[in-house]
């Protein structure tokens, strides 16, 4: 017996898919037995655990770890599970530990850690477990072989039309359907792996190494018409790190779903999705496209190069695809990245000028301010933030103590270059904005709440007073304001 545990990753009471579970699980099918325990659905996972020992001894427990606040609670989880079950490797996969491997297996309570996309990997990992074999022959993880830390090579990306669908019947889905923005009964999926560029902010870089694998237009329509059948879905998130990579295999999706009533959301390049054909717009905008959430990162081109984001990338084109998703009726999410090294402050400066500038054009356009923090990888971002103090921690327990738990959430990083008053400054601008442009995802913002708020804010906007906005915080405390990118939609 295989346990696939999702430790904890969210208090809301819209749980999201386990989708990385469900993709291993793709692989396990028909060789193993398993079960897929999400510790947002199961109040003890421990106890099931120990549960599903005693029926059938465990083979292995693999856990899905994300870094922030899933992070504590996978590390609880899997030293409660090493001391009651000694005998049963625990691997860790996800984006925390593809990132941070060696401080993950300084751990005792972490024993194999698998690097980017997993299906493969975890499958043949639990052979060797199984049966005995060298962890050595086994491309894509890191291990321990007494004190000594060993890594694998890479193992290539897999084309996604080569494994299996999801077994969406292992798991309960109507509990992860739910009611927001997008429709009644929002489904999610992940068509894709990877990204073909390489901003040094970013960290799917180290997942794929530039690559991008993509299911074709016609399996993803069909996965989504399966679950329409059988779950009942109106509209899907896709969790791709970039959806819109291919122009025409968008293009073929869109046609493909067009008039079966499901609503989608997606990520992708500001650049990428400007190189799109205004047909291809309307063929998307008309077989349900509501909203598209692209990195913008800054308004500023020499920080956009320091990003490496490449030489397509400009804050124009920003400017340019917020205009052009107004005139195709696509809402658009902008995210940027401030407080940059190796001058935050002119970066935060420069970037809540431009955000003005930007919902001058666009005026329903979604802006998410995160400040920057690093991940390991080589580039002027990294190599600034460590000649000006940086360093990671090097035990698990360091990541999950003060201020490291806020770190991977990107809103208050507590970086050395940053200091707070300069935070709390990113954070006030960001309640007057969304004061003066409420949001359009949130449903308990009726047309007199939208009112009182642009009325309360309107006079900070225009000034550019944003210091100490407390009337605005207070509206938020008693109607509980839904921002999407602290509560999702």
């Amino acid at each position: 017996m295989i346990a696939l545990l999702n430790p904890w990753s969210t208090p809301s009471s819209k749980k999201p898919l386990p989708m990385s579970l469900l993709a291993l699980a793709s692989r396990l099918e028909g060789e193993f037995d398993y079960e897929i325990v999400d510790g947002n659905l199961v109040d003890d996972p421990v106890a099931r655990l120990l549960d599903l020992d005693g029926l059938r001894r465990l083979t292995a427990i693999g856990v899905t770890v994300m870094p922030g606040p899933q992070l504590p609670r996978a590390l609880d989880l899997s030293r409660k599970l090493k001391v009651l079950l000694p005998g049963v490797p625990i691997v860790w996969g996800g984006y925390f530990p593809s990132q941070h491997a060696e401080t993950c297996l300084r751990d005792p309570s972490v024993d194999v850690v698998v690097h980017g996309q997993g299906e493969l990997t975890f499958a043949e990992l639990m052979r060797a477990i199984a049966g005995g074999g060298a962890l050595s022959d086994i491309a894509g993880i890191s291990y321990k072989e007494g004190d000594t830390i060993r890594r694998t090579p890479r193992r290539p990306l897999t084309p996604l039309d080569e494994l299996p669908d999801w077994p969406y019947a292992r798991v309960a889905m109507p509990r992860y359907l739910h009611a927001h923005y997008l429709g009644d009964r929002v489904g999610a999926h992940h068509s894709s792996f990877g990204c073909p560029f390489g901003c040094n902010f970013c960290a799917v870089v180290e997942m794929s190494r530039q690559r991008w694998v993509a299911q074709s237009a016609a399996r993803v329509a069909a996965i989504l018409e399966a679950q329409q059948r059988a779950y009942g879905i109106d509209a899907v998130q896709f969790h791709d790190m970039d959806f819109f990579i291919s122009e025409p295999r968008v293009a073929e999706f869109a046609d493909r779903i067009t008039g079966r009533g499901l609503a989608w959301w997606a990520l992708g390049r500001v650049d990428e999705l400007m190189r799109y054909r205004d047909d291809t717009w309307r063929r998307m905008r008309r077989s349900g496209l509501k909203m598209v959430f692209c990195g913008a990162e800054s308004g500023s081109d020499a920080v956009l190069a320091r990003m490496n984001k490449g030489g397509t990338a400009t804050a124009e084109k920003t400017l340019a695809l917020a205009r052009r998703m107004r005139e195709h009726g696509v809402v658009p999410e902008f995210s940027f990245v401030v407080g940059n090294p190796p001058d935050p402050v002119a970066d935060v400066r420069a970037t809540t000028a431009f955000v003005r500038r930007l919902k001058a054009i666009n005026p329903d356009a979604e802006i998410i301010l995160y400040t920057y923090s690093p991940v390991p990888l080589d580039g002027a971002l990294y190599d600034t933030a460590r000649a000006m103090g940086f360093r990671f921690p090097e035990t698990l327990d360091e990541w999950t103590r003060g201020d490291w738990r806020h770190f991977a959430l990107r809103r208050d990083p507590h970086t050395p270059w940053l200091h707070a008053g300069w935070r709390s400054a990113v954070r006030d601008f960001e309640s007057v904005l969304n004061a003066y442009y409420p949001t359009v995802t949130d449903p308990r913002l009726t047309p007199l709440r939208r009112a009182l708020l642009k009325a309360l804010s309107g006079w900070r906007y225009r000034l550019r007073v944003y210091g100490w906005p407390v009337e605005l915080r207070a509206f938020h405390a008693v109607f509980g304001y839904q921002r999407p990118e602290t509560t999702g939609f």
